[in-house]
């Protein structure tokens, strides 16, 4: 029995939704969950309506960045019920980035228990039109109310739901993406490898630059020698030379663990394709393309899914992959990892938690 309290929101918001033009992070459900942390603890947590939160001008997050978060999805499953694709990794790299900031674990089974609840109460808010879904969005931030460099001793996790559609507005069609050669996002040793405000916060400004040039998104090269591929700025990516599906090894420390990046990864040795996982310089991607070696590109992640990459510009170089479309490659991935998300496609894995 869920130690969970609820207060039910006296009047829903979903008459508010334009079900025809979700975009992505635009409507948000009826329902909060909200658990503090004090005096070393989380409590059991309470779902509470949608609605603003009260701190004062000293919180501490505002002025010192002590903020990280997590991005997942919730289906209407074909077989009936709600699925929640691989909400255990999600809980465990929101405490891998809780250790880079000082904020404490949060348990996993407490974690997936609000998850469960939450989503099982807001469940009118997933939608029923395929390639739309419920992205669930837990942030944990430092609550204190004081001035001064140091971690704060209380915290307060909350998680949040939205119904959406695609990522990216040209959905599932090849994106436009910018190597950003000159400036940076992570270096190692750094916040690369942790989903913190800061991280995202480091590459709105050459992202905002990209998008006025008519890009999606900037590809980001290493912090000391602008050399080795990291990560788009919303996407891990990966690139199909000579049939071999290559991708940055997590090892460098400021990429993330895509939670889709290591769906892809299995899918793909289950299928016995060769994957690596290991440095990949620019100047590698550009030879390959250059000798005709480079097929496919594309970024993973729980937003997008996969989202085919159909221009790739560095300095002055376009290079234009599988003509613009969308490559077959990346259109299986797409196709299975949707199909299990939905409950179409058998999830031999079991990444799903099902929700009747």
């Amino acid at each position: 029995m869920s130690e969970i309290s609820i207060l039910k929101a006296e009047k829903s918001r979903i008459d508010g939704i334009n079900w025809n033009n979700l975009g992505f992070g635009v409507y948000f459900s009826d329902h909060v969950y909200v658990s503090d942390y004090k005096d070393g603890k989380w409590d059991a947590g309470k779902i509470i309506p949608y609605g603003p939160m009260e701190f004062e001008p000293t919180l501490c997050t505002l002025h010192y960045g002590q903020s990280i978060f997590e991005g997942l999805k919730a289906f209407r499953s074909a077989k009936g019920g709600i699925n929640i694709f691989r909400p255990d990794m999600n809980g465990k790299r929101l405490n891998h980035s809780a250790a880079k900031v000082c904020i404490p674990d949060f348990d996993l089974d407490q974690f997936i228990e609000a998850l469960k609840v939450l989503v099982k109460l807001d469940e009118k808010f997933i939608p029923t039109e395929r390639g739309c879904s419920l992205y669930i969005r837990p942030v944990v931030f430092g609550s204190g109310q004081f001035l001064g460099v140091h971690a704060s001793d209380t915290y307060r996790h909350v998680i949040i739901t939205s119904p959406v559609a695609s990522y990216y507005p040209e959905g599932l069609n090849p994106v436009k993406i910018l190597v950003e050669s000159e400036h940076v996002r992570a270096v190692r040793g750094g916040l690369g490898s942790a989903k913190t405000a800061a991280n995202y916060a480091a590459s709105l400004y050459a992202g905002t630059v990209a998008k006025k040039n008519g890009f999606a998104q900037v590809l980001w090269l290493d912090g000391v020698t602008r050399h080795f591929v990291d990560e788009v700025g919303a996407m891990n990516i990966m690139f199909v030379i000579d049939n071999e599906i290559i991708t940055p090894a997590l090892d460098q420390g400021s990429i993330l663990a895509g939670v889709t990046r290591d769906s892809v990864l299995t899918l793909a040795r289950d299928w016995g394709m060769k994957v690596s996982e290991r440095a990949v310089t620019i100047d590698e991607i550009l030879e390959a393309y250059n000798n005709g070696k480079l097929n496919e590109a594309f970024g993973t992640g729980t937003a997008a899914v996969i989202s085919p990459v159909g221009v790739l510009r560095y300095k002055d170089q376009d290079m234009v992959l599988n003509n613009q479309q969308i490559g077959p490659i990346a259109q299986r991935l797409y196709d299975t990892i949707t199909g299990i998300q939905y409950g179409e496609v058998e999830d031999k894995f079991g990444w799903n938690i099902h929700i009747d």
